[in-house]
């Protein structure tokens, strides 16, 4: 609503200021209440489909940090399993949450070296930061603790081939969400939905002439609130990365990650992160 309220009160105005010249002024033309019903029936169909485009891209952006949430605990029971030096498992993990962390910074467009956690990953993640890819550079020095474990004979054969489909995994996560965030839906096709819907908000009041009087504020206002919130809601989900409201909390899932492989190592583990004024980063 914060976002939206001037150019609904700015409808509003329009529609009062309307009615007031056909009333007080002149007469004005009136538009037919059926044409501009058939016209705003096809603009909530393009919004529907532009919605449900940006709640695909959203919900594939969860399921795709979902994964990895699930990679890097599968990584650690792995680890568990099949490498028994425990400075192996700590090197390994810490790889995988500065991954996870400069990957949000990418995606984020921030620096995350002041938000990870001291007790592992905040090296590699500073160490990492001088690359163009951090988070690919924090998966390459995974794979390189990873090969020097090997070379010791502190990961078995099967243990081998399943750790490496784990870190190509986190591989694959990485490069479909870069996927989403260099590429949102297409400017033209936002920007024909978004003139469309002023138009309409705008020729709405001079339809409500003749058949709603001083009402027609009021419904007026209804529309555009409606209208315009779809388009913003819109416009944040299709940028699930972004640090909004709607957006995806990537801070409180690399804490998730955080935790899991703290208890992976049998270390104490920080609270989760708490919503904000009803908003979870």
């Amino acid at each position: 609503m914060p976002k939206i309220i001037w150019k609904v009160v700015g409808v509003a105005a329009l529609s009062f200021i309307v009615i007031s010249v056909d009333k007080y002024v002149f007469r004005l033309p009136g538009l037919s209440i059926s044409a501009m019903g058939v016209f705003g029936l096809a603009i909530s169909l393009f919004l529907g489909f532009r919605n449900n485009a940006a709640y695909e891209r959203w919900w594939e952006a969860r399921k795709l940090w979902g994964g990895m949430i699930a990679d890097v605990r599968t990584l650690g029971r792995f680890l568990c399993i099949f490498a028994n030096d425990e400075s192996t498992r700590e090197k390994i993990l810490s790889c995988a949450v500065a991954f996870v962390h400069l990957h949000r910074g990418n995606l984020r467009g921030v620096n995350v070296n002041d938000s990870v956690s001291g007790w592992v990953g905040k090296e590699k993640a500073v160490a990492m930061a001088a690359f163009k890819s951090p988070a690919d550079a924090a998966l390459r020095s995974m794979a390189d603790q990873i090969k020097t474990a090997i070379s010791k004979g502190e990961i078995s054969d099967v243990g081998q081939l399943r750790i490496s489909e784990i870190v190509s995994s986190l591989g694959l996560h990485q490069a479909s969400c870069e996927r989403i965030a260099t590429a949102p839906l297409p400017y033209v096709y936002s920007l024909l939905v978004r003139r469309t819907t002023y138009i309409y908000c705008w020729l709405l009041p001079f339809g409500l002439i003749d058949s709603t009087d001083w009402f027609a504020p009021l419904i007026t206002s209804v529309v555009a609130y409606v209208f315009f919130g779809l388009l913003e809601i819109t416009h944040e989900l299709e940028l699930p990365f972004k640090d909004v409201q709607n957006g995806l909390p990537l801070d409180a899932m690399c804490r998730t990650i955080e935790i899991s492989v703290l208890e992976a190592l049998g270390k104490p583990t920080p609270d989760n992160l708490s919503p904000i004024n009803y908003v979870l980063k």
